[in-house]
C-alpha cells in the first residue's frame, strides 16, 4: 500500500516542482523591471506597513523580490534586528543584492521548506507572494513553525475575482492560480496552529491608459509564464482591446485586485 501511495503522490510532487521552476524562471527574468512596473503591488504592500509591531528582533520578508520591503524593514527596525529576505527566484535576489547590499541576509528557497530553525522569528512580512505557492497549508504551517510564540505574520495575497477585467477582455479567466478565498485562508491558518487569525478582504482598483500598459503591469512583474500557452494572434489581441475598451472609465482601463490581508499571531 505504501508503494502505491508513493506512486500516486509522485506526479503531484513533480507538477509542483515544475511549477516552482517556471515561477522562479519567470520572476528572475522580470527582476530588472519589477520595481518600475509593480506600482500596484507596491501600493498594496503599503497596507501592511500600518500593522507592523513596534519591535521585532528577527524578521523575514517572504517573497522579497528585488528587496524593496526587506530594505525598508531593515531600516525600520534598526541595525540590531536580524533581517532576512527570501525568494524562490535567483534573479530577484541578484537584483536585491545589487540594490541593497548586505544589510539583509538574502536566501533562495521555497516558502514551504524554509531553511530556518524552529521558533526563531518575531515577524514574517509577505506582500503578494503566497498565492504562487502550490500548497497554502504547507506554506502557513512553515510560517507557524519558524515564528516564536507571540510572533506575527503579516501577509498580503490575492483572492478570487482578481484581474476579472483582464479575464473578460481575453474571454477567459486570467488568474494564474486557483486563488483561494477568505474562508480557506482562515481555515488553513487555524490548522497551521496560529492562535489569533484575522483575514480582511478588500477590492483595490487601478487604472491604465491602454491594454499594453495593463499587460505590462502583469507580465512585467513575472506573472506571464506560470502556465505555458500558445502565442496570441493579432485578431485575438484586437478583440481583447475592443472588449477592454468597453470597460473604460474616466481614469482609464480598470484592473481590480481582490486583496486579502492576513494577520496571524503564533
Amino acid at each position: 500500500m505504501s508503494a502505491l501511495l508513493e506512486r500516486r503522490r509522485a506526479p503531484e510532487e513533480d507538477e509542483r516542482a515544475d511549477w516552482r521552476r517556471r515561477v522562479a524562471h519567470a520572476f528572475s527574468r522580470a527582476a530588472g523591471d519589477y520595481r518600475r512596473l509593480a506600482t500596484a503591488q507596491q501600493r498594496m504592500g503599503d497596507t501592511l506597513w500600518t500593522r507592523l509591531p513596534t519591535r521585532a528582533d528577527a524578521v523575514l520578508d517572504l517573497g522579497c523580490g528585488p528587496g524593496h520591503w526587506s530594505a525598508r524593514l531593515a531600516e525600520h527596525y534598526g541595525r540590531d534586528a536580524r533581517m532576512l529576505g527570501l525568494d524562490l527566484a535567483p534573479g530577484m535576489l541578484k537584483e536585491a543584492r545589487r540594490a541593497h547590499g548586505d544589510k539583509v541576509r538574502w536566501l533562495c528557497a521555497d516558502a514551504a521548506a524554509l531553511p530556518l530553525p524552529d521558533a526563531g522569528l518575531d515577524l514574517v512580512f509577505s506582500n503578494l507572494a503566497i498565492q504562487w505557492c502550490p500548497s497554502l497549508e504547507d506554506t502557513l504551517t512553515e510560517l507557524a513553525r519558524v515564528l516564536r510564540p507571540g510572533g506575527r505574520a503579516l501577509i498580503n495575497t490575492l483572492g478570487p475575482g482578481t484581474l476579472a477585467e483582464v479575464g473578460h477582455a481575453w474571454s477567459r479567466p486570467h488568474a494564474l492560480l486557483p486563488l483561494q478565498g477568505r474562508e480557506r485562508h482562515l481555515a488553513a491558518a487555524r490548522l497551521a496552529g496560529f492562535r489569533e487569525v484575522t483575514v480582511d478582504a478588500r477590492a483595490m482598483r487601478y487604472h491604465y491608459p491602454d491594454l499594453a500598459a495593463v499587460m505590462a503591469s502583469i507580465k512585467g512583474v513575472g506573472a506571464q509564464t506560470a502556465r505555458p500557452g500558445a502565442r496570441l494572434s493579432r485578431a485575438e489581441v484586437a478583440r481583447a482591446r475592443r472588449r477592454f475598451e468597453a470597460l473604460r472609465e474616466p481614469e482609464g482601463l480598470p484592473v481590480t485586485y481582490q486583496l486579502l490581508t492576513l494577520e496571524l499571531i503564533r
